[in-house]
């Protein structure tokens, strides 16, 4: 039906109930005098041009009624009212009285006519979808973990889409007010302890959660709940969106292990961010990293004047770089350079070039046993690569340095983390003589970054296992890369010059836990995939650490970010390592353990 011929046939029906509901009240008040006297037809004429005048006003005409509900109801108790009220006022004015009586029930009939015509769709379209098309026994049945708007939404758009293969059975939901009682004809069956009996009960297939705002610790407990049953879990995401009607049911998707681990993410201080990000030109440098991507996906949110992609992986560079470009409403200039950190003229002459504001230094070895085997190229890349692309920084004039460390380095027992230990030293020591703001951020293991443990995990299981882990009681600290990134932007902000920002992590989390929890999400039980105990690799240590004893600060200089104090500074030391970097394998273990533990004066001391 055309738009125009909808209009026409509402004007028609209203101008029928508006005529009768006068007419037929008048008649049942005064059935012995004839209806159409002065008074009446006055009335009816002052009834019915307020009635459409209102209506168009209140835009009744233009909803779409089999979706009507209270919102709607309001506008025809508005619009009927006002009209019934102009209608008074017409009486008054040409018959100098009101007919009380009859406007009353005219009012009361034409509230319940118009409402009944408007409402009539929508009740025939809630009993048609009432129920499942087609064969029931085809849908599957599906718990809904909250009972809430977030959860009266999936209900409904399953209940609307016929395309869908799920059918709601009922709700979970953890208020005691609601259990017992019923949201859109569904039973609220009782708190998350009673997912397990649910399921069986009513033979429920999938489980969606759908709760806005849920933290880590309640998820947590909430899927762990769900993995006592067969049944399929899944997650409405980004639960805001979906409210706003951003995102359709199509969104809900298996939870997966990086919605239950790492931690409630940092409300960033977005005005102190783009004051000196937004119109700068800002270098990151491992741009096609894991991490540097990130940052600079993250950077283009506050619109940067260019970003200047550097990497020494030519396909990796392409690739962030055709993403950037491929979505750039800020029309920011994303400019490449292929190029070595470890070539100290082309760092040099790559910023002298550029004249970046903010530089970001996420390039690195980062793999803990190759490190070890070898430990003269994690010297090189780590230490004296950060050391090349920091004096460049300061020779260029950069405002701020941010550096990319690790909580490896804190206490390091493996190369890998002492190199990040002693790079942190060589900013540290250049921020005391440099205009340059140079600054650190170390955080725990990010979640599905290259290399992380989660990608191995997946493919153990997609092989049909078993996962290996090195002890059953190695612990790690996680986060997002999306939050990671977010760090990193927030401590450029925070920079002073020489602080090593640390994330407040929360708890640990036990290797062996999430390969567990990455078991059972992926639809299998231990003891189909199997964990087999490799042991631990050369270097690694059970227990990270994310701040030295002699570094701890209980001050948050931020929600959750906490720094560091500075710590002795060898220089000579390591001026001397990198003059050195191709002496024994073991000989230069032992020297960068030494460095970044703060062994060099004992040993120094027992020389003398």
């Amino acid at each position: 039906m055309t738009y125009r011929k909808r209009i026409a046939y509402l004007i028609l029906i209203d101008s029928i109930i508006v005529l009768a509901s006068i007419f037929i009240c008048n008649f049942i008040l005064m059935p012995a005098k004839n209806p159409f006297y002065a008074a009446i037809l006055l009335s009816s004429a002052a009834l019915l041009v307020s009635h459409h005048a209102l209506a168009y006003f209140f835009r009744l005409y233009q909803q779409v009624w089999k979706y009507a509900s209270v919102g709607e109801l309001v506008s025809i108790v508005r619009a009927v009212s006002l009209s019934i009220g102009f209608t008074a006022v017409v009486q008054l004015v040409a018959i100098h009285d009101v007919l009380f009586p009859t406007l009353t029930v005219t009012w009361m009939m034409h509230i319940l006519l118009i409402g009944g015509t408007r409402f009539a769709w929508r009740l025939y379209r809630d009993s048609y979808h009432g129920k499942p098309k087609g064969n029931a026994s085809e849908k599957k049945r599906t718990l809904i973990v909250g009972a809430g708007a977030a959860g009266m939404m999936v209900a409904k758009q399953l209940r609307l889409n016929p395309e869908q293969e799920l059918w709601p059975v009922g709700f979970i939901d953890d208020d005691p007010a609601k259990h017992h009682l019923e949201v859109l004809g569904l039973p609220v069956l009782g708190g998350r302890g009673t997912i397990e009996e649910a399921v069986k009960v009513h033979d429920v297939c999938n489980i969606i959660i759908a709760i806005p705002k849920l933290n880590k610790r309640e998820l947590n407990g909430i899927v762990a709940e769900c993995s006592k049953t067969q049944a399929k879990t899944q997650i409405v995401p980004m639960i805001e969106d979906f409210l706003n009607g951003k995102v359709s049911l199509s969104a809900v998707r298996d939870v997966q292990v990086e919605d239950l681990l790492g931690r409630d993410p940092v409300e960033l201080d977005v005005a102190s961010i783009s004051e000196y990000i937004t119109g700068s030109v800002v270098l990151v440098t491992g741009a096609g990293g894991s991490i540097g991507s990130e940052i600079c996906r993250q950077i283009s949110r506050f619109a940067p004047r260019s970003v200047v992609l550097l990497g020494h992986g030519e396909n990796s560079i392409y690739s962030i770089h055709m993403e950037l470009n491929g979505d750039n409403p800020n029309q920011i200039q994303y400019i490449t350079e292929i190029a070595d950190i470890q070539d100290r003229n082309k760092m040099v002459q790559v910023l002298e070039l550029h004249r970046p504001k903010v530089v970001f230094h996420a390039a690195a070895h980062k793999h803990v046993p190759l490190m070890e085997h070898n430990p003269e190229e994690a010297v090189k890349n780590n230490v004296i690569g950060t050391k090349n692309v920091a004096e460049a920084a300061d020779a260029c004039g950069v405002e701020t340095f941010v550096m990319i460390s690790s909580d490896k380095a804190v206490n390091p027992t493996n190369v890998m983390g002492a190199t990040k230990r002693v790079a942190e030293m060589v900013i540290q020591d250049l921020s005391r003589r440099s205009r340059t703001r140079f600054v650190a951020v170390r955080f725990g293991n990010v979640l599905g970054s290259r290399g992380s443990v989660i990608p191995l995990f997946k493919q153990q299981i997609e092989k049909g296992g078993p996962v290996t882990v090195t002890h059953p009681e190695m612990t790690r600290y996680f986060m997002t890369i999306p939050e990671a990134s977010r760090l990193v932007l927030q401590a450029g902000a925070l920079a002073r010059g020489g602080e090593i920002f640390v994330l407040d992590m929360g708890e640990p989390v036990k290797i062996v836990d999430l390969a567990r929890n990455l078991i059972r999400l992926s639809g299998f039980t231990e003891e189909q995939i199997g964990i087999r105990f490799t042991g631990i690799r050369p270097g690694e240590k059970l227990f990270e650490e994310l701040l030295n004893d002699n570094e701890v600060q209980e001050r948050q200089v931020y929600p959750k970010i906490y720094i560091g104090k500075t710590a002795a500074l060898y220089m000579e030391e390591i001026h001397e390592l990198i003059n050195h970097p191709n002496m024994d394998r073991e000989q230069l273990r032992e020297k960068l353990l030494d460095l970044a533990n703060n062994r060099v004066v004992k040993k120094m001391a027992m020389v003398r």
